[in-house]
Order: C-alpha cells, then structure tokens, then sequence
C-alpha cells in the first residue's frame, strides 16, 4: 500500500510530499504512510506499528493523543471550527503563556512557526528602522524569504540565496555566523552594527542535528545585541516548554527582546506565538504601524489543545521523567558503540537527542557536516525495520516523550546494540 500511495502522490504533489523532509531524500526508500498514533506509537498504512521518536518534529511532549488534548479539541471543535473573531480561549491562553514564560509581556498568536518567525523580523526591522539580521549557519527559522540563506563567499559578508526565488537583496540582508562562535558576532557587530535589525538564534539548535549552546554564547549575543541597539530573538519553536515549564531564555536566565514559540504550545495542531517585550510588541497593528494578520490567528480548536497542553504541563511536570529516560538512551547507545568502536556519540538534553556519527559531539554545522551520513542512512532503514521510527535525516533532532517508558528505551537500545555488531 505505501508504495501505492506514494505513486499516487507524487502525481499530484511536488515530490509526493508537503514538507521535503518527508520523502525520505536523505535515507533511501519510499516515505512511510501513518493512519494513526497513540501514546509512543504510531500505525502505519501498512498495518505496521512504530516506536515513535520522531513525535510529529517535536510538538507531542505527551505522546499521540492524549485523551486530555483530544477531548479539549473535540470539545472546542463542536461549538465551532473557526470564528474570525476573539474568543475568550485566546485570552486565556495569552494570560497562560505569559504567566509561565515572563519574557513575554505580549504575545501575539499566529498558526506555524514560520509565521511567527517572519512577524519577528518584520517587526525587528519596524522596531529598529534597520534592515540586516545575523543568522547562524545550521539554525533553521522556518521557509520565510530572509531566512533560506546559506553562508556567503566569506564569513561576514551577506549570503546567497539557498532556495530559488529568495531576493538578492534580502539574502544580502542576512549575514551568517557560525553557531557558537562569539569573535565571528563580535566582529560582525563592529562591522555591521548601526545596520543590524535583529540577531535571531535557535538557543539549542535542532536543525543541524541537536547541538547545544556553549556556556557563554546565549550571554555573549545578548551582549552584542545591546552594544549595537540590535533585537535579540530566540527561535523557540522547537525549546519553548521542551526542557521546562517555560523558554529555554528563562531557564538560562538569558531575556531577549523577542521570542518565538510553536510545537509544543499548540499540543499538535497549528499555533504559535510571538512574545516579547511591551514596547517592541506594541508596533505590531493594530497599536502600531508593523502590520500582520491570519483569518486563522488563534484558532479556537488549537487554543483549546494548547490550554490543555499547558494544563497538563502545570499540573504533571513530564521533565524529570525525559532527562531520565534521555539519560538512560544516550547512555546505551553511546555504551553500544563504544563495544565495537564505532564513530558515533549521541547527544542529548532533555528528552531530546541526535545519534551523531561522529566520534565526538558537534558545536557547529561544520562540524555536523562531517557525519558519516551513509552510516546514518543504513542505521534509520535498519532501525525502521525493527519498528522504531526515527526522524528521517542525520541533521534532525529526535524526541522521547512522556509516553515512551523505560522498557521502550531498553528495546531501543537492543535494536541500536544488534545494528552495531552486524553491520557490515
């Protein structure tokens, strides 16, 4: 059946897929058709079931549907799909969101991350009457224009367009940086500061595969966005409410001026938010002159899985449970490799993980890029053939969530252990 509906597919959509992630390009083999999930699991078209650690790219903290977050959709759904109007759920949520997260003193609820993320430029760039923003090579922020930009011919100079139909202009805008790299912001800071908008960041990348922030790098880029007037934003769709109740900028005690949150907050359907401070938040319209707008902006069924998401956070703290069982499967799968020597180390915070085919773990996208991503192509089809699914390319993030159990952890760890000693 799934090679069935991939042929019918690719007659239809672009590639057979809606997101390019999904057509399975740097793994080999035909995508992988779900009908359903519960808890950890997943069925597939084909009647097979999945230990799932791809968890729909990080929103379902709680597992596939979780009657609490199913039954406050169903709920929501029956008194209405979509108003166009206010509803007494968003302001709800608002006060929810900002109660737990206190960068935020507005917020502003869009449908995707992309979405927040492009309204954070924009209104950077309203905010400041600047036009430049420095990115970092590997974050990803979502399909938005200024964003798609590969490093340029030298390290401070604006980048080249890596999609098709991206402005000159605009990639020229964006300058690239290495992640971690606090000489490379200095440097552009004194070369560029007067002109700088914004610097935009993912505080833990998850987009190069996990890698983590070095301990002085989230303070030094809050230091250089002071130095110059710039806005610092945090990119939290995948962070926000993932290693706490809370940003991952309130965690470690770092403020930005603006923050972008998604995934989790919308407990599997589309919302997302912009927060930040009051005044920047009040040049969005219709209090200021940054326009944006969505018929779908606070979507009542969304609002509503996401309260219920939040309700579920406050009162069962999932936390302390994923670091332990993230422990428990960085451990075995570092610990199976180490048997037979193999290049690899998997990296962990939290819940979240990336089995990096590399002797140690990456700090960059540089570094990343020197995966052995063969290896990795014959690990996910191995892995998917013991029933385990895994995000479907060596530069993505994996996740646990509060529905996988220890015994879920140990069978992973097997799977992982057997590959290891048979491969050839």
């Amino acid at each position: 059946m799934k090679n069935d509906l991939f042929s019918r597919a690719q007659k239809l959509i672009p590639g057979g897929v809606n997101s390019p992630v999904r057509a399975f390009g740097a793994v080999g083999g035909s995508p992988v058709y779900m009908v359903s999930g519960s808890g950890a699991h997943l069925q597939t078209a084909d009647d097979h079931q999945l230990l799932d650690y791809c968890g729909s790219w990080g929103p379902l903290l709680f597992g596939h549907a979780h009657p609490a977050i199913v039954e406050a959709v169903q709920r929501a759904a029956a008194r209405g799909m979509s108003f166009g109007a206010n509803t007494p759920a968003e302001v709800e949520f608002a006060e929810r969101l900002t109660a737990m997260a206190p960068s935020l003193e507005m917020v502003r609820l869009v449908s995707s991350g992309t979405e927040a993320v492009m309204t954070a430029l924009r209104l950077a760039r309203g905010f400041t009457g600047r036009d430049k923003i420095i990115k970092f090579a590997g974050c990803y922020h979502g399909h938005s224009d200024s964003l798609l930009v590969n490093a340029g011919s030298g390290l401070l100079t604006g980048g080249i367009a890596s999609s098709a139909g991206v402005p000159a202009a605009l990639a020229a805008a964006t300058i690239i940086l290495p992640y971690n790299d606090l000489a490379a912001v200095d440097q552009a800071v004194a070369l560029h500061g007067d002109d700088l908008a914004a610097i935009i960041v993912e505080p833990v990348a998850g987009n190069m595969g996990l890698i983590l922030p070095e301990p002085p790098f989230l303070a030094g880029l809050r230091a250089a966005a002071d130095r110059c007037g710039a806005l610092l934003i945090f990119d939290e769709v995948i962070t926000g409410f993932r290693f706490g109740p809370t940003t991952y900028g309130h965690l470690s005690h770092i403020t930005p001026d603006l923050t972008t949150l998604g995934k989790i907050i919308g407990g599997g359907m589309p919302l997302a938010a912009l927060g930040g401070r009051r005044n920047v938040m009040s040049a969005l319209a219709p209090l200021g002159k940054v326009y944006q707008a969505g018929t779908l902006s606070g979507n009542p069924v969304a609002v509503a899985a996401g309260i219920a998401t939040l309700t579920l956070i406050e009162n069962d703290p999932p936390y302390a449970r994923l670091d332990s069982l993230g422990r428990q499967l960085a451990a075995g799968l570092n610990a199976a490799a180490a048997k037979v020597g193999t290049p690899f180390h998997c990296l962990r915070e939290g819940g979240a993980f990336t089995p990096f085919f590399m002797a140690s773990p990456p700090t960059n996208l540089d570094q990343a890029m020197q995966c052995d991503t063969a290896a990795h192509a014959q690990f996910f089809n191995y892995m998917l053939k013991q029933g385990i699914y895994l995000p479907p390319s060596q530069f993505e993030t994996g996740f646990i969530s509060a529905a996988h159990t220890p015994a879920d952890i140990e069978q992973t760890v097997a799977a992982v252990t057997d590959w290891h000693t048979t491969r050839p």
